[in-house]
């Protein structure tokens, strides 16, 4: 016999009101993130962080790339929290040397740059979380890509996990499934996982990285392959940080062509060619491919849905003074 449940008048009140603080609380927690959440503190801000971006874009293109996988690896672990930044200390081990970063996660240089210029304008004011997050904006906007607003207020980490960064960074190496699981963890979507894929429209990847795919994956065009195996051998040793594009048609411009290379069996990593392999994914990589404004729409979405991953905002955190490390 089934069970029944009954529920009083007072009891339904007590779950309404329930219900209502949690939609109020939620409601509060996103409210904390505003575009014009220094437009008293720091106005001069956008300013003040766009010309060293685009100076250090000049110097070198790819330099774009790895500032925008900076806040991708920071949401990742615990939130954007600025965790990402932060050197060892005795009391914690942090995240650069975390698997997924070690050897490849660049741009630190740059955002201690960007920090020192923000500091000089209005000292103590901005977060080194809501300095990633404006420099991948202004990263993609350099290379030709989309604008949209940041939205500002997050607060530093004091501390960081090296566990965490090497269990939720999903690898290269990664199935479809395992991909949008990972991106359903962090509260977003399939779709946001197909559109902020296509941040692999620009920069590079180390032959380490692709050696899997080019020579054991079946889902991969035969010329494209042995084009890539020609600078990543098969056996392991320095050739391993050779570098290869991500798009191989336009690596330092953002646009729509790294969907056109996955159609084409092209894609460099085995997660990147897993959206376009016969899976529940495919038809949005040819929306994508075939239609380059709905791709831009949903990737500015799903930069807005990553950056409101667990911020730390309010009384919690810190503003760091030196973003490498706690005040």
């Amino acid at each position: 016999m089934a069970a029944s449940f009954y529920f009083s008048s007072t009891s339904m009140a007590i779950v309404s009101e329930l219900i209502f603080l949690v939609v109020v609380s939620v409601g509060i927690t996103n409210a904390q993130l505003s575009a014009d959440f220094y437009s008293s503190t720091c106005p001069n801000l956008i300013s003040t962080v766009q010309p060293v971006v685009q100076s250090a874009i000049n110097e070198e293109a790819r330099m774009g790339a790895s500032l925008l996988r900076l806040f991708f690896h920071d949401c990742f672990v615990n939130g954007c929290d600025g965790s990402i930044l932060l050197d060892n200390t005795s009391s914690f081990t942090g995240e650069k040397t975390a698997k997924p970063n070690n050897g490849s996660l660049r741009g630190f240089e740059v955002i201690d740059e960007i920090k020192a210029s923000v500091e000089q304008a209005c000292p103590g004011v901005v977060s080194c979380a809501d300095i990633i997050a404006i420099t991948a904006r202004d990263s993609v906007v350099a290379l030709g890509g989309p604008t949209w607003n940041v939205l500002l207020g997050r607060r530093d980490a004091k501390t960081a996990s090296l566990s965490a960064a090497n269990n939720d960074i999903p690898p290269p190496s990664s199935s479809l499934s395992a991909l949008i699981s990972s991106f359903q963890n962090h509260g977003l979507s399939t779709t946001d996982l197909v559109a902020l894929s296509g941040g692999h429209t620009i920069g590079q990847a180390r032959c380490t990285s692709f050696k899997p795919h080019i020579y054991n994956d079946t889902n991969i065009d035969d010329s494209f392959a042995q084009t890539r195996r020609s600078n990543c051998p098969a056996t392991t040793g320095s050739e391993d940080n050779n570098l290869a594009p991500l798009d191989l048609q336009t690596p330092t411009h953002f646009d729509n062509k790294y969907y056109n290379n996955l159609v084409n069996t092209k894609g460099l990593l085995h997660s990147d060619q897993q959206l376009f392999s016969g899976g529940s994914t495919n038809a949005l990589v040819q929306t994508y491919n075939s239609n380059p404004s709905q791709f831009t729409k949903d990737f500015v979405a799903g930069m807005i849905n990553m950056g409101n991953i667990q911020p730390l905002t309010g009384s919690n955190g810190e503003i760091r003074t030196n973003c490498r490390k706690t005040n």
